[in-house]
């Protein structure tokens, strides 16, 4: 009985490690939607620090573009997540919804990345961008 109590303890103290581990894994998760009224949204980021959504101008190549939007996001789960574009974005135009830092920017809270500049830049998980791709609508 004491060592099947044991093997339950450690087999749930492994599944709770597992889960908190990947409780925290950066991730976007948005759909396809319309940008009529200048806003994108993502339904849910998790961010493994201090960040930002950044909203990339992309196309089949799926190759971050122009930056025309952002919002602030804070460490761990981030809800209805809002960025209200720079400039006009047309249905069929995709978007990348990308996981940025709050790093080597010279000041906390302002957004101060540029295509291919390290301040405030691109996360990555194993060479991997935290991003999603959809289409205006």
């Amino acid at each position: 009985m004491k060592t099947q109590l044991i093997a339950s303890a450690l087999i749930l103290a492994a599944g709770s490690a597992f889960a908190a581990s990947h409780a925290m894994a950066p991730a976007v998760e948005a759909s396809d939607q319309s940008v009529a009224n200048g806003v994108v949204s993502a339904d849910m980021i998790t961010a493994g620090e201090n960040g930002w959504m950044v909203v990339h101008r992309t196309d089949a190549e799926m190759k971050p573009g122009p930056v025309v939007g952002y919002a602030p996001l804070r460490k761990g789960e981030n809800v209805d997540v809002a960025a209200i574009l720079t400039e006009a974005v047309a249905p069929g135009d995709m978007l990348m919804l990308m996981v940025h830092g709050e790093t080597g920017g010279m000041k906390t809270g302002r957004f101060e990345y540029t295509l291919g500049a390290k301040e405030d830049g691109p996360i990555k998980i194993d060479g991997n961008l935290v991003m999603t791709v959809i289409t205006a609508q």
